[in-house]
């Protein structure tokens, strides 16, 4: 996938970290072949790190839920700097712990050493008090909890200017090779930021970037809706989220399936929740190059309902890009987008595929016909953004 540039990031994780904050940097940056390293003090490859959404739910202040784990691919102890372009610190509790924990603290401090890009989020700046590294006014944000530590340890406290709601959260800020956010809303132009900082070339064959169109509703998967989403912000991409009977800025329950030990299935859990961007009536086909179906639950839903069915008939109509994620057959099949298609697809919408008159490829991820994008599951996100983004003329390049 991707360019063949031999950038490596290192992620440190643990116990209770954010789950949007790790999938969202880890499913982007492998699409386009960079190589990331997990790892978590004490640990090694094949151990398991729970992972926890934190959303406002209605408190005073955000809640946790444990959603599902991330599966380390290194080991702690093998660690090598100076054999990496940069470290991600997501945030979370476990954030806590390792500013305790000598060897964390002077890993980041050596990356800071070696002029690598130090990227943290939310909490994890704590890190960065740990290590003496906000000493001099250094330009920092975080959640805003963090606020006092941050001046306490010398560092200069940055707050984007003018928001009003969740969806006015955008901007990160860069002081020399750090790079520091508030949390999981700003992370379209965090991974922007990212991705240019490891010298990565965006550009468009086209005279226009593309625009996308999300087509959700609740119990939307939350990673085949939020990983896509904020990796085509990144791009530059104009890119909305709708779904029908919602305004601009009403909540879409999430979901996150988690495959536990010994069972066949996995565990339904809830995710975030996810900010409709525009209203139904306001949406124009004419507006979008491409209509996006995440998986989940939500295509079930969608599925009975005549103006989503509509919209996804529209797009095919008029010969623009249409694509999916695991689930999201089970809408394209009912508009007859899948005929005589090639597809991927997962068990649960393998039977919806063949009725429609696809065709599935078993041994591909995901699958590209035309203009016809389909990703068997959520795992498949990373080859999922790099054929679309290619099928839509957007070139991520070292």
């Amino acid at each position: 996938m991707g360019s063949m540039a031999q950038k490596s990031v290192l992620m440190l994780c643990g116990e209770f970290m954010e789950a949007y904050e790790t999938i969202v940097p880890l499913y982007v940056l492998q699409a386009f072949s960079v190589s990331v390293h997990c790892v978590s003090p004490g640990r090694k490859t094949g151990d398991k790190c729970v992972m926890a959404a934190h959303d406002l739910l209605g408190l005073e202040l955000y809640s946790e839920l444990v959603v599902d784990h991330l599966t380390l691919n290194a080991n702690f102890d093998d660690v090598i700097p100076e054999q990496y372009d940069a470290i991600i610190v997501p945030g979370g509790r476990f954030t806590e712990l390792l500013s305790t924990d000598e060897k964390c603290v002077s890993l980041v401090a050596r990356f800071a050493e070696l002029k690598k890009l130090v990227l943290t989020s939310c909490h994890s700046q704590l890190l960065l008090a740990a290590a003496d590294l906000l000493t001099g006014g250094m330009n920092c944000t975080a959640f805003e909890s963090m606020k006092p530590l941050i001046e306490l340890s010398g560092g200069a406290w940055w707050q984007q200017a003018g928001v009003q709601t969740l969806l006015d959260i955008t901007d990160c800020v860069k002081d020399g090779n750090f790079v520091s956010t508030m949390g999981w809303p700003t992370l379209g132009h965090t991974l922007r930021v990212l991705l240019e900082s490891l010298g990565f070339k965006i550009s468009c064959s086209k005279e226009t970037l593309p625009s996308l169109l999300f087509l959700i509703g609740d119990c939307v998967e939350d990673y085949s809706i939020n990983v896509p989403f904020k990796a085509f912000q990144a791009l530059g991409c104009k890119v909305d989220a709708v779904t029908p009977n919602k305004k601009r800025g009403d909540k879409c329950a999430t979901i996150v399936h988690d495959l536990e030990d010994g069972r066949q299935l996995p565990t339904e859990k809830t995710g975030h929740n996810f900010y409709v961007t525009v209203a139904w009536e306001d949406v124009s086909v004419d507006d979008y190059d491409c209509i996006v179906v995440p998986g989940g639950r939500s295509p079930e839903l969608l599925v009975m309902n005549e103006k989503a069915v509509g919209l996804v008939k529209e797009f095919v109509e008029k010969g623009k890009f249409v694509a999916a994620i695991g689930m999201g057959n089970w809408l394209l099949a009912a508009t007859g987008a899948l005929k005589k298609k090639r597809c991927a697809s997962g068990y649960g919408t393998k039977v919806a595929v063949k009725v429609a008159g696809g065709q599935i490829v078993e041994s591909e991820q995901c699958v590209t016909d035309d203009k016809l994008v389909t990703a068997a599951t959520t795992s498949d996100l990373p080859v999922f953004l790099y054929a679309l983004s290619t099928a839509l003329g957007l070139s991520v390049v070292f």
